[in-house]
């Protein structure tokens, strides 16, 4: 049976990628150099350096479900970044048409994670 899965995702500095998601409360536990794996709850992260990686021209991205995205949403406003340009960016917790709450968060290499959860119609 499935159980989890762990999105494997460019960085141009592993050490600029390992302290972004530090500072969102995810833990290191392998670093090689070359290979990073983080870890916050059940959401784990893999990253393999690619020094010529283009944050602008990223195609990457991963969806995250939280219990609780408003709480996550509110994490995140506290990094107190820009919301509009550049990297690492974020945009706040919003209800979208297709019946989720999302937020979207693009880490320094321009890596998006998208992190939702479904609203209650109800």
């Amino acid at each position: 049976m499935l159980e989890q899965v762990c999105p494997i995702l460019p960085s141009r500095d592993l050490a600029v990628s390992r302290a972004f998601y530090e500072s969102w409360g995810f833990t290191a536990w392998y670093d090689d150099g070359d290979y990073l794996l983080m870890n916050r709850d059940r959401v784990e992260i893999h990253f393999f350096r690619h020094a010529e990686h283009v944050a602008a021209q990223s195609d990457h991205g991963v969806y995250v479900r939280p219990k609780d995205v408003d709480a996550i949403s509110d994490e995140l406003t506290g990094l107190n970044l820009p919301s509009d340009k550049g990297f690492p960016r974020f945009l706040a917790a919003e209800d979208k048409p297709w019946g989720m709450r999302e937020a979207a968060l693009w880490d320094p290499d321009g890596n998006l994670l998208r992190i939702g959860q479904e609203v209650c119609n109800g």
